[in-house]
């Protein structure tokens, strides 16, 4: 009842939303608490952006050490920023990466940098209704569709499903390989876009492995992680496609899970290297994601690791036979002289 009559509120006009229009924003988030795929998602966008804009991402920066606004620097860790801004900060360096609880407060301080971004992407903020965007973009796992979900904690919904009309294109993400035509057109019945939503399906593409120390050694899972023993660990919110993914390709699988965001322990990193001294021979590995290793960045642990074979595993999206769409409609809002539209006002 809280969460509709705010959102009420904020329809009406009683809490007012305040527009950027000096500036292209972009929001990508969902309606369920973690694991549809926030950061690949968004680092999908900034690729696609970033060699003819000047982008920056805005996240409130989930369980950092520090408070307020802050735009990443040379001395960032996911202790000081978060461990998905660290991300995209480390893989992207020529963009901005910030963090502040507050999104309308960061964008007025991105708006006062020394170089100002053309795009702002607001990281999981679909709830953050104090902006705005420009440009919403909602996503739902294809395994747990938000139209099926209740709110928590019966279910994972933060609120309620029928806020999903204010998005401008709703992304299914993780959908199975396996998924048949039939299967697709079954999950576009269900969720009922309206005629102003487009609707995308994005599957997880796992890259080539590289090591953490030296990210130009790579090993490609499909022609060589058969020869390897692993221990893989990871603290993310849905491991699932992950296990299957390693298991699939690797010899052996000594899977360590931890819960999504995890700030690892010297009690944790002693049972992870004693689970890898266990394992005999030299063909052994580590294998962590992104989202795990960018906390060993700077971090007390760093020595420990360092002549250990850690290798990270990327991963990014695909919208098979839909990308260029895809792409097309992202560009289209960002070159366009005007907000892309008022939703479900009906107004251009």
């Amino acid at each position: 009842m809280v969460v509709a009559v705010r959102n009420k509120f904020y329809d009406w006009n009683i809490f007012k939303s305040r527009s950027f229009p000096e500036i292209k924003t972009i929001c990508v988030g969902n309606l369920c608490a973690g694991g549809s795929g926030k950061t690949p998602h968004v680092d999908y966008i900034i690729q696609l952006l970033k060699k003819n804009y000047k982008i920056a991402t805005l996240s409130r920066g989930y369980k950092r050490k520090t408070k307020g606004y802050i735009l990443a620097g040379s001395t960032a860790t996911a202790e000081t920023i978060g461990d998905e801004p660290m991300i995209f900060h480390t893989k992207h360096e020529e963009i901005m990466v910030s963090v502040d609880t507050s999104r309308v407060h960061g964008i007025d301080q991105l708006l006062l940098e020394k170089e100002a971004p053309d795009v702002v992407i607001l990281d999981d903020a679909f709830q953050h209704r104090a902006v705005k965007a420009g440009l919403n973009i909602l996503l739902t796992d294809y395994s747990e569709l938000y139209i099926h979900d209740s709110f928590l904690p019966a279910g994972r919904l933060r609120e309620s499903k029928t806020n999903s009309i204010r998005a401008d294109i709703i992304i299914v993400t993780k959908t199975p390989d396996k998924a048949s035509n039939v299967d697709i057109r079954s999950v576009i019945k269900d969720i009922k876009p309206f005629p102003y939503q487009s609707l995308f399906f994005s599957y997880l593409k796992y890259g080539n492995l590289y090591n953490f120390s030296d990210p130009k050694e790579i090993i490609k899972p499909a022609l060589d992680l058969f020869k390897y023993n692993v221990v893989l660990f990871s603290g993310i919110a849905n491991p699932k496609p992950l296990h299957t993914f390693v298991k699939e390709y690797a010899n052996d699988v000594d899977i360590k899970v931890y819960p999504d965001h995890h700030a690892y322990t010297e009690s944790d990193i002693d049972t992870i290297l004693a689970a890898f001294e266990k394992i005999p021979g030299e063909n052994k590995l580590l294998i962590t994601t992104e989202k795990d290793a960018v906390k060993f960045i700077s971090s007390p642990f760093s020595e420990r690791i360092k002549n250990l074979p850690l290798f990270v595993l990327p991963i990014e999206i695909d919208l098979r036979n839909k990308t260029q769409e895809f792409n097309d409609l992202i560009l289209k809002y960002v070159r366009a002289n005007k907000i892309y539209h008022r939703k479900y006002t009906g107004s251009d």
